[in-house]
Protein backbone atom coordinates (compact mmCIF):
# COMPACT_ATOMS: atom_id res chain seq x y z
CA UNK A 1 0.00 0.00 0.00
CA UNK A 2 2.65 2.15 1.25
CA UNK A 3 4.20 1.57 -2.90
CA UNK A 4 0.90 2.29 -4.32
CA UNK A 5 0.68 5.95 -2.09
CA UNK A 6 4.07 6.77 -3.54
CA UNK A 7 3.49 6.16 -7.09
CA UNK A 8 0.30 7.94 -6.62
CA UNK A 9 2.18 11.22 -5.18
CA UNK A 10 4.83 10.59 -7.94
CA UNK A 11 2.03 10.57 -10.98
CA UNK A 12 0.32 13.88 -9.04
CA UNK A 13 3.64 15.95 -9.04
CA UNK A 14 4.72 14.68 -11.96
CA UNK A 15 1.11 16.17 -13.64
CA UNK A 16 1.34 19.04 -11.84
CA UNK A 17 5.07 19.73 -13.43
CA UNK A 18 3.93 19.04 -16.82
CA UNK A 19 1.18 21.93 -16.54
CA UNK A 20 3.19 24.76 -14.29
CA UNK A 21 6.02 24.20 -17.05
CA UNK A 22 4.38 25.68 -20.40
CA UNK A 23 7.33 25.88 -22.89
CA UNK A 24 5.30 26.61 -25.81
CA UNK A 25 3.12 29.38 -24.15
CA UNK A 26 6.77 30.90 -23.16
CA UNK A 27 8.36 30.96 -26.84
CA UNK A 28 5.12 32.29 -27.98
CA UNK A 29 5.16 35.12 -25.84
CA UNK A 30 8.79 35.68 -25.93
CA UNK A 31 8.41 36.02 -29.72
CA UNK A 32 6.00 38.74 -29.14
CA UNK A 33 7.79 40.31 -26.73
CA UNK A 34 10.54 40.17 -29.81
CA UNK A 35 8.82 41.36 -32.72
CA UNK A 36 7.22 44.16 -29.90
CA UNK A 37 10.45 45.83 -29.26
CA UNK A 38 11.12 45.53 -33.06
CA UNK A 39 8.11 47.45 -34.23
CA UNK A 40 8.69 49.77 -31.08
CA UNK A 41 12.44 50.30 -32.50
CA UNK A 42 10.70 50.93 -36.50
CA UNK A 43 8.27 53.55 -34.73
CA UNK A 44 11.11 55.28 -33.42
CA UNK A 45 13.00 55.30 -36.64
CA UNK A 46 9.47 56.65 -38.20
CA UNK A 47 8.69 59.09 -35.51
CA UNK A 48 12.58 60.38 -36.23
CA UNK A 49 12.31 60.81 -39.80
CA UNK A 50 8.46 62.65 -39.05
CA UNK A 51 10.24 65.07 -37.04
CA UNK A 52 12.48 65.63 -39.52
CA UNK A 53 10.24 66.27 -42.17
CA UNK A 54 8.31 68.70 -39.70
CA UNK A 55 11.96 70.41 -39.30
CA UNK A 56 12.30 70.47 -43.18
CA UNK A 57 8.52 71.89 -43.76
CA UNK A 58 9.17 74.70 -40.98
CA UNK A 59 12.84 75.26 -42.27
CA UNK A 60 10.91 75.54 -46.29
CA UNK A 61 8.37 77.74 -44.70
CA UNK A 62 10.42 79.92 -43.22
CA UNK A 63 12.27 80.51 -46.93
CA UNK A 64 9.07 80.23 -48.51
CA UNK A 65 7.99 83.29 -46.28
CA UNK A 66 11.31 84.95 -46.97
CA UNK A 67 10.80 84.82 -50.79
CA UNK A 68 7.15 85.55 -51.03
CA UNK A 69 8.09 89.29 -49.02
CA UNK A 70 11.25 89.34 -51.50
CA UNK A 71 8.33 89.19 -54.13
CA UNK A 72 6.05 91.44 -52.76
CA UNK A 73 9.02 94.04 -52.19
CA UNK A 74 10.07 93.27 -55.94
CA UNK A 75 6.53 93.69 -57.37
CA UNK A 76 6.32 96.85 -55.33
CA UNK A 77 9.60 98.18 -57.02
CA UNK A 78 8.08 97.30 -60.18
CA UNK A 79 5.18 99.04 -59.90
CA UNK A 80 7.19 102.19 -58.56
CA UNK A 81 9.38 101.92 -61.32
CA UNK A 82 6.96 101.61 -64.24
CA UNK A 83 4.89 104.42 -63.00
CA UNK A 84 8.44 106.87 -63.28
CA UNK A 85 8.82 104.87 -66.45
CA UNK A 86 5.28 106.06 -67.74
CA UNK A 87 6.07 109.35 -66.16
CA UNK A 88 8.90 110.32 -68.10
CA UNK A 89 8.06 108.71 -71.53
CA UNK A 90 5.21 111.29 -71.15
CA UNK A 91 7.27 114.20 -70.28
CA UNK A 92 9.17 113.07 -73.32
CA UNK A 93 6.46 113.33 -74.95
CA UNK A 94 5.52 116.39 -73.97
CA UNK A 95 8.97 118.23 -74.12
CA UNK A 96 9.30 116.57 -78.02
CA UNK A 97 6.16 118.55 -78.62
CA UNK A 98 7.65 121.60 -77.44
CA UNK A 99 10.74 121.10 -79.21
CA UNK A 100 8.87 120.66 -82.70
CA UNK A 101 6.68 123.54 -82.00
CA UNK A 102 9.24 125.87 -81.27
CA UNK A 103 11.01 124.94 -84.63
CA UNK A 104 7.80 125.59 -86.51
CA UNK A 105 8.12 128.84 -84.80
CA UNK A 106 11.63 129.49 -85.37
CA UNK A 107 11.03 128.65 -89.02
CA UNK A 108 8.40 131.16 -89.27
CA UNK A 109 10.26 133.76 -88.04
CA UNK A 110 13.21 133.28 -90.12
CA UNK A 111 10.73 133.21 -93.45
CA UNK A 112 9.72 136.63 -91.53
CA UNK A 113 13.00 137.93 -91.45
CA UNK A 114 13.85 137.01 -94.83
CA UNK A 115 11.36 138.80 -96.14
CA UNK A 116 12.24 141.78 -93.91
CA UNK A 117 15.52 141.67 -95.29
CA UNK A 118 14.42 141.40 -98.70
CA UNK A 119 12.63 144.96 -97.66
CA UNK A 120 15.10 146.65 -96.04
CA UNK A 121 17.73 145.89 -99.24
CA UNK A 122 14.98 147.34 -100.98
CA UNK A 123 14.95 150.07 -98.83
CA UNK A 124 18.69 150.57 -98.83
CA UNK A 125 19.10 150.65 -102.84
CA UNK A 126 16.47 153.31 -103.01
CA UNK A 127 18.46 155.51 -100.61
CA UNK A 128 21.40 154.80 -102.53
CA UNK A 129 19.46 155.54 -105.72
CA UNK A 130 18.14 159.10 -103.92
CA UNK A 131 21.82 160.14 -102.57
CA UNK A 132 22.38 158.39 -99.34
CA UNK A 133 24.98 157.32 -97.65
CA UNK A 134 27.50 154.91 -99.96
CA UNK A 135 29.77 153.82 -96.76
CA UNK A 136 26.32 152.75 -94.60
CA UNK A 137 24.96 150.79 -97.91
CA UNK A 138 28.21 148.71 -98.18
CA UNK A 139 27.94 147.92 -94.63
CA UNK A 140 24.64 146.74 -94.94
CA UNK A 141 24.52 145.08 -98.49
CA UNK A 142 28.46 143.75 -98.01
CA UNK A 143 26.82 141.58 -94.86
CA UNK A 144 27.55 137.55 -95.42
CA UNK A 145 24.40 136.73 -93.64
CA UNK A 146 20.87 137.37 -92.45
CA UNK A 147 21.81 137.57 -88.66
CA UNK A 148 25.09 139.39 -89.85
CA UNK A 149 23.05 141.89 -92.13
CA UNK A 150 20.89 142.50 -88.90
CA UNK A 151 23.38 142.95 -87.15
CA UNK A 152 25.16 145.44 -89.19
CA UNK A 153 21.49 147.03 -90.18
CA UNK A 154 21.30 147.98 -86.38
CA UNK A 155 24.27 149.57 -86.91
CA UNK A 156 23.66 151.49 -89.24
CA UNK A 157 21.93 155.42 -87.81
CA UNK A 158 20.31 155.70 -90.90
CA UNK A 159 18.10 153.49 -90.46
CA UNK A 160 14.94 154.96 -89.46
CA UNK A 161 13.74 153.91 -85.47
CA UNK A 162 10.87 152.08 -86.26
CA UNK A 163 13.19 149.47 -88.49
CA UNK A 164 15.69 149.60 -85.86
CA UNK A 165 13.28 148.58 -82.98
CA UNK A 166 11.95 146.13 -85.21
CA UNK A 167 14.83 144.68 -85.90
CA UNK A 168 16.27 144.90 -82.43
CA UNK A 169 12.55 142.90 -81.22
CA UNK A 170 13.00 140.56 -84.04
CA UNK A 171 16.49 139.41 -82.89
CA UNK A 172 15.70 139.33 -79.05
CA UNK A 173 12.78 136.77 -80.30
CA UNK A 174 14.80 134.44 -82.25
CA UNK A 175 18.06 134.90 -79.30
CA UNK A 176 15.11 133.62 -76.76
CA UNK A 177 13.58 131.07 -78.95
CA UNK A 178 17.25 129.68 -79.42
CA UNK A 179 17.87 129.81 -76.12
CA UNK A 180 14.62 127.83 -75.06
CA UNK A 181 15.28 125.05 -77.90
CA UNK A 182 18.26 124.70 -76.38
CA UNK A 183 17.12 124.09 -73.12
CA UNK A 184 14.37 122.05 -73.85
CA UNK A 185 16.67 119.70 -75.90
CA UNK A 186 19.15 119.21 -73.06
CA UNK A 187 15.62 118.52 -71.00
CA UNK A 188 14.66 115.96 -73.49
CA UNK A 189 18.59 114.43 -73.34
CA UNK A 190 18.23 114.31 -69.59
CA UNK A 191 15.03 112.26 -69.98
CA UNK A 192 16.65 109.75 -72.52
CA UNK A 193 19.28 109.27 -70.07
CA UNK A 194 16.55 108.13 -67.47
CA UNK A 195 14.27 106.03 -69.66
CA UNK A 196 17.71 104.37 -70.85
CA UNK A 197 18.01 103.20 -67.10
CA UNK A 198 14.35 102.94 -66.28
CA UNK A 199 14.18 100.75 -69.47
CA UNK A 200 17.49 98.34 -68.34
CA UNK A 201 16.32 98.25 -64.47
CA UNK A 202 12.73 96.65 -66.31
CA UNK A 203 14.61 94.37 -68.00
CA UNK A 204 16.54 93.37 -64.93
CA UNK A 205 13.56 93.63 -62.63
CA UNK A 206 11.41 91.23 -64.73
CA UNK A 207 14.30 88.38 -65.53
CA UNK A 208 14.90 88.58 -61.59
CA UNK A 209 10.97 88.26 -60.64
CA UNK A 210 10.80 85.24 -63.00
CA UNK A 211 13.83 83.63 -61.52
CA UNK A 212 11.89 84.05 -58.15
CA UNK A 213 8.93 82.94 -59.31
CA UNK A 214 10.77 79.51 -60.23
CA UNK A 215 12.20 79.38 -56.85
CA UNK A 216 9.20 79.91 -55.05
CA UNK A 217 7.61 77.06 -57.22
CA UNK A 218 11.10 74.71 -56.35
CA UNK A 219 9.85 75.57 -52.95
CA UNK A 220 6.08 74.83 -53.36
CA UNK A 221 7.31 71.45 -54.97
CA UNK A 222 9.47 70.31 -52.35
CA UNK A 223 7.32 71.53 -49.37
CA UNK A 224 4.37 69.28 -51.45
CA UNK A 225 6.82 66.32 -51.26
CA UNK A 226 8.16 66.61 -47.86
CA UNK A 227 4.17 66.63 -46.81
CA UNK A 228 3.56 63.61 -48.88
CA UNK A 229 6.38 61.97 -47.08
CA UNK A 230 5.07 62.90 -43.87
CA UNK A 231 1.91 61.38 -44.37
CA UNK A 232 3.38 58.82 -45.73
CA UNK A 233 5.45 58.15 -42.86
CA UNK A 234 2.11 59.35 -40.68
CA UNK A 235 0.46 56.25 -41.73
CA UNK A 236 3.23 53.90 -41.37
CA UNK A 237 3.50 55.52 -37.75
CA UNK A 238 -0.44 54.53 -37.51
CA UNK A 239 0.09 51.12 -38.82
CA UNK A 240 2.98 49.94 -36.75
CA UNK A 241 1.51 51.57 -33.45
CA UNK A 242 -1.66 49.27 -34.60
CA UNK A 243 -0.05 46.56 -34.78
CA UNK A 244 1.86 47.31 -31.30
CA UNK A 245 -1.35 47.25 -29.93
CA UNK A 246 -2.10 44.05 -31.43
CA UNK A 247 1.08 42.54 -30.22
CA UNK A 248 0.23 43.93 -26.81
CA UNK A 249 -3.00 42.59 -26.60
CA UNK A 250 -1.99 38.99 -27.84
CA UNK A 251 0.69 38.97 -24.97
CA UNK A 252 -2.03 40.37 -22.45
CA UNK A 253 -4.42 37.58 -23.66
CA UNK A 254 -1.87 35.26 -23.73
CA UNK A 255 -0.51 35.48 -20.32
CA UNK A 256 -3.82 35.81 -18.96
CA UNK A 257 -4.49 32.16 -20.21
CA UNK A 258 -1.26 31.53 -19.12
CA UNK A 259 -2.29 32.04 -15.47
CA UNK A 260 -5.20 30.74 -15.56
CA UNK A 261 -3.49 27.49 -16.50
CA UNK A 262 -1.38 27.55 -13.56
CA UNK A 263 -4.37 28.14 -11.54
CA UNK A 264 -6.60 25.58 -12.86
CA UNK A 265 -3.10 23.24 -12.59
CA UNK A 266 -2.68 24.06 -8.55
CA UNK A 267 -5.91 23.56 -8.28
CA UNK A 268 -5.82 20.12 -9.87
CA UNK A 269 -2.68 19.55 -7.60
CA UNK A 270 -4.73 20.84 -4.59
CA UNK A 271 -7.49 18.37 -5.14
CA UNK A 272 -5.14 15.40 -6.37
CA UNK A 273 -3.22 16.02 -2.92
CA UNK A 274 -6.19 16.01 -0.77
CA UNK A 275 -7.46 13.09 -2.43
CA UNK A 276 -4.07 11.37 -2.42
CA UNK A 277 -4.19 12.41 1.31
CA UNK A 278 -7.29 11.22 2.04
CA UNK A 279 -6.51 7.95 0.63
CA UNK A 280 -3.96 8.09 2.60
CA UNK A 281 -5.36 8.12 5.74
CA UNK A 282 -7.50 5.44 4.75
CA UNK A 283 -4.67 3.42 4.02
CA UNK A 284 -3.07 4.38 7.22
CA UNK A 285 0.15 5.42 5.25
CA UNK A 286 1.92 8.77 5.48
CA UNK A 287 0.09 11.73 4.71
CA UNK A 288 0.60 12.93 1.07
CA UNK A 289 3.18 15.81 0.59
CA UNK A 290 1.08 18.89 -0.74
CA UNK A 291 2.12 20.67 -3.76
CA UNK A 292 4.06 23.99 -3.49
CA UNK A 293 2.70 26.51 -5.38
CA UNK A 294 4.70 28.94 -7.40
CA UNK A 295 3.56 32.62 -8.40
CA UNK A 296 4.94 34.70 -11.43
CA UNK A 297 5.86 38.06 -11.32
CA UNK A 298 5.12 40.52 -14.60
CA UNK A 299 7.40 43.24 -15.10
CA UNK A 300 6.52 46.38 -16.38
CA UNK A 301 8.61 47.94 -18.96
CA UNK A 302 9.44 51.56 -18.38
CA UNK A 303 9.22 53.96 -20.95
CA UNK A 304 11.76 56.79 -21.44
CA UNK A 305 12.34 60.11 -23.57
CA UNK A 306 15.04 62.02 -24.44
CA UNK A 307 13.96 65.99 -24.94
CA UNK A 308 16.60 68.21 -26.95
CA UNK A 309 16.35 72.03 -25.97
CA UNK A 310 16.80 73.92 -29.44
CA UNK A 311 19.64 76.12 -29.81
CA UNK A 312 20.02 79.29 -31.66
CA UNK A 313 23.05 81.41 -32.13
CA UNK A 314 22.64 85.42 -32.57
CA UNK A 315 23.24 86.80 -35.84
CA UNK A 316 26.57 88.77 -35.96
CA UNK A 317 26.19 92.11 -35.94
CA UNK A 318 27.27 94.76 -38.45
CA UNK A 319 30.20 97.07 -37.52
CA UNK A 320 31.41 98.83 -40.50
CA UNK A 321 30.21 100.36 -43.83
CA UNK A 322 31.45 97.32 -45.85
CA UNK A 323 29.54 94.55 -43.61
CA UNK A 324 26.46 97.16 -42.64
CA UNK A 325 24.48 96.29 -46.16
CA UNK A 326 24.54 93.02 -45.85
CA UNK A 327 21.23 92.79 -43.92
CA UNK A 328 19.70 93.89 -47.24
CA UNK A 329 20.75 91.15 -49.32
CA UNK A 330 18.03 89.11 -50.63
CA UNK A 331 15.52 91.51 -48.72
CA UNK A 332 15.31 94.79 -51.04
CA UNK A 333 14.91 95.76 -54.19
CA UNK A 334 16.22 98.11 -56.61
CA UNK A 335 13.57 101.58 -57.58
CA UNK A 336 14.60 104.16 -59.44
CA UNK A 337 14.91 107.63 -57.11
CA UNK A 338 14.26 105.00 -54.20
CA UNK A 339 15.76 105.19 -50.73
CA UNK A 340 15.15 108.93 -50.01
CA UNK A 341 12.46 108.35 -47.90
CA UNK A 342 12.26 106.43 -44.03
CA UNK A 343 9.00 104.49 -45.74
CA UNK A 344 11.50 103.21 -48.46
CA UNK A 345 14.31 102.70 -46.22
CA UNK A 346 12.07 100.67 -43.88
CA UNK A 347 11.07 98.48 -46.61
CA UNK A 348 14.40 98.16 -48.51
CA UNK A 349 14.09 100.11 -51.78
CA UNK A 350 16.94 101.90 -52.69
CA UNK A 351 19.07 103.15 -55.83
CA UNK A 352 22.77 102.92 -56.04
CA UNK A 353 23.81 106.57 -54.49
CA UNK A 354 20.76 106.19 -51.76
CA UNK A 355 22.27 102.99 -50.25
CA UNK A 356 25.88 103.54 -50.23
CA UNK A 357 24.61 107.46 -47.93
CA UNK A 358 22.32 104.62 -46.12
CA UNK A 359 25.17 102.58 -45.20
CA UNK A 360 28.13 105.34 -44.53
CA UNK A 361 25.10 107.57 -42.35
CA UNK A 362 24.82 103.89 -40.12
CA UNK A 363 28.81 104.19 -39.34
CA UNK A 364 28.17 107.73 -38.21
CA UNK A 365 29.58 109.71 -41.83
CA UNK A 366 27.33 112.21 -43.38
CA UNK A 367 27.47 112.40 -47.26
CA UNK A 368 25.37 115.52 -47.48
CA UNK A 369 21.55 115.82 -47.60
CA UNK A 370 19.75 112.70 -48.43
CA UNK A 371 16.68 114.12 -50.71
CA UNK A 372 19.76 114.81 -53.31
CA UNK A 373 22.16 112.49 -53.16
CA UNK A 374 23.59 111.21 -56.38
CA UNK A 375 26.44 110.14 -58.20
CA UNK A 376 27.49 113.18 -59.26
CA UNK A 377 27.44 114.51 -55.90
CA UNK A 378 28.94 111.11 -54.33
CA UNK A 379 32.14 111.78 -56.67
CA UNK A 380 32.69 114.68 -55.01
CA UNK A 381 32.13 113.81 -51.79
CA UNK A 382 36.10 112.83 -50.98
CA UNK A 383 39.07 112.61 -52.47
CA UNK A 384 39.59 111.10 -55.79
CA UNK A 385 42.46 107.87 -55.85
CA UNK A 386 44.36 105.83 -57.76
CA UNK A 387 42.48 102.17 -58.83
CA UNK A 388 45.56 100.40 -57.94
CA UNK A 389 45.13 101.87 -54.59
CA UNK A 390 41.35 101.08 -54.05
CA UNK A 391 40.93 99.62 -50.42
CA UNK A 392 37.48 98.40 -48.65
CA UNK A 393 34.75 101.13 -47.58
CA UNK A 394 35.76 103.31 -51.26
CA UNK A 395 33.41 104.21 -53.72
CA UNK A 396 33.74 102.78 -57.57
CA UNK A 397 31.95 104.26 -59.94
CA UNK A 398 30.72 102.51 -63.15
CA UNK A 399 29.60 103.86 -66.76
CA UNK A 400 26.60 102.17 -67.37
CA UNK A 401 23.22 104.14 -68.72
CA UNK A 402 25.87 107.51 -68.88
CA UNK A 403 29.09 108.46 -67.51
CA UNK A 404 29.32 107.94 -63.75
CA UNK A 405 25.91 106.27 -63.43
CA UNK A 406 26.34 103.50 -60.87
CA UNK A 407 28.01 103.25 -57.88
CA UNK A 408 28.92 100.94 -54.89
CA UNK A 409 30.98 100.18 -51.89
CA UNK A 410 34.37 98.75 -52.48
CA UNK A 411 34.23 95.72 -50.01
CA UNK A 412 37.85 94.20 -51.34
CA UNK A 413 38.91 90.76 -53.06
CA UNK A 414 37.63 92.64 -56.68
CA UNK A 415 34.13 93.01 -55.55
CA UNK A 416 31.84 95.61 -54.26
CA UNK A 417 28.35 96.16 -52.72
CA UNK A 418 25.75 98.05 -53.60
CA UNK A 419 21.98 98.60 -54.95
CA UNK A 420 22.06 96.50 -58.23
CA UNK A 421 18.98 97.20 -60.66
CA UNK A 422 18.40 93.29 -61.19
CA UNK A 423 19.07 92.04 -57.73
CA UNK A 424 18.53 95.13 -55.32
CA UNK A 425 21.62 95.34 -52.43
CA UNK A 426 23.94 92.24 -53.71
CA UNK A 427 28.12 91.88 -53.92
CA UNK A 428 28.76 91.65 -57.44
CA UNK A 429 32.29 91.07 -58.83
CA UNK A 430 34.23 93.81 -60.58
CA UNK A 431 36.78 92.04 -61.73
CA UNK A 432 35.27 90.30 -64.80
CA UNK A 433 31.88 90.04 -67.03
CA UNK A 434 29.61 92.70 -67.06
CA UNK A 435 31.03 95.01 -64.17
CA UNK A 436 34.64 94.56 -65.64
CA UNK A 437 33.23 96.25 -68.43
CA UNK A 438 31.65 99.01 -67.33
CA UNK A 439 33.98 100.40 -64.20
CA UNK A 440 35.84 103.79 -65.56
CA UNK A 441 38.52 103.87 -62.84
CA UNK A 442 37.03 106.57 -60.65
CA UNK A 443 37.43 105.38 -57.38
CA UNK A 444 36.73 107.92 -54.06
CA UNK A 445 38.08 107.93 -50.79
CA UNK A 446 35.39 109.13 -48.18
Amino acid sequence: MKKKMLLLNTTVLLGLGGVLSTPAYASTIQDMESQKSQIQNQRQDVQSNIKAASDELTRLQAEQDQMKAQLERLTLAEEENSKKAEKTEADIKETSKQVEQLEKEIKLLQEKLEKRNDILKDRARSMQESGGNVEYLQVLLGSSSFGDFVDRALAVSTIVDADRGILTETKNMQDELKTKQADVKSKLASLEDMKAELDEMTVQLAAQKKQKDALAKELKDKEAKNEELKASLQSKDSSLANEQSTLEQNIKDQKAAEEAARKAAEQAAKEAAKKAAEQAQKAAVAPAEKADSSSAKAEAPKASSNDVAPTSAPAPKASNVVTVGNRWIGNSAYVFGGGRSQSDINHGLFDCSSFVHWAYSQVGVNLGPLGSVSTETLKHAGTQVSSSQMQPGDLVFFDTYKKDGHVGIYVGGGKFIGAQSSTGVAIANMSSGYWKQKFNGRVVRI
